[in-house]
């Protein structure tokens, strides 16, 4: 026993540190790593969800009814948060990429996030009918009477009409297309001066679907010559999704 021990009474061979202090120690070593893991785990979390700006990759099927119709939509192509859940809705925003008509996945995230890719989207907004007649019907019934000039060619079997501003059609065009046993194809759109303008969104048509649908749906005007594939995907699309309810058992 050294001179030190000999007068405190402690032996040579006695821990530096108690082991209570390294239990303490330990404690908090735990907790820092705790914490740390916590940090990293809620760090991704919140940094997927950054970037996923509301969108989702989830392909988990939502059941919306609206009116007299049941769509079964898988929650990755319903465009805001709040929609992305089962019930009775006024009605469903639906994106999709062109021509795969694919909701949001990490592939073509690029599409959704990236502004200057998003023409190669299609927008739609499902809602209950509220005009009896669609885009189509309403050529000789409204259109007719607010054309003016003379229509002019515009390619991949399209006419085009200049729409008159005073009737509050300021910019705006109608491009037909005659089908043989369907009705007129009608599509309005705001045709841009420059190619690099077209937007996700500048032509429109709406088309009606189910027992008492109105598809209204956007798309960018450089796809304007896929018209034909472009409107027969999309009735596809939502009448594929429509719930049909068999006949209730007497």
């Amino acid at each position: 026993m050294s001179h030190l021990a000999r007068r405190t009474g402690i032996s040579d061979e006695s821990p530096l540190f108690s082991n209570g202090f390294i239990l303490r120690v330990t404690a908090v070593v735990a907790v820092l790593a705790m914490l740390t893991l916590a940090i990293s785990i809620g760090g991704r979390w919140i940094g997927r969800h950054i970037t996923l700006a509301g969108n989702t990759d989830n392909t988990a099927t939502v059941t919306i009814t609206i009116g007299r119709d049941t769509l079964n939509l898988s929650e990755n192509v319903i465009r805001f948060p709040n929609q992305r859940r089962s019930g009775v809705s006024e009605r469903a925003d639906v994106y999709l990429t062109w021509p795969q008509l694919q909701g949001y996945t990490k592939e073509h995230r690029e599409r959704f996030d990236d502004v200057s890719q998003s023409a190669d989207l299609i927008f739609l907004q499902i809602t209950q009918s509220t005009m009896s007649r669609d885009m189509s019907g309403r050529v000789e019934l409204i259109y007719k009477h607010v054309m003016e000039g003379a229509a002019v060619p515009y390619g991949s079997g399209l006419t085009l009409h200049k729409l008159k501003a005073e009737a509050g059609y300021g910019g705006e065009v109608l491009l037909t297309a005659p089908r043989a046993n369907e009705a007129t194809y009608a599509v309005r759109c705001i045709l841009p001066s420059l190619t690099v303008s077209q937007t996700s969104g500048d032509c429109q048509r709406d088309i009606k679907a189910g027992k008492d649908l109105s598809v209204l749906y956007r798309f960018s005007s450089r796809h304007l010559r896929d018209w034909d594939h472009i409107d027969a995907a999309i009735r596809r699309f939502v009448e594929a999704r429509i719930v049909t309810r068999s006949a209730t058992p007497r």
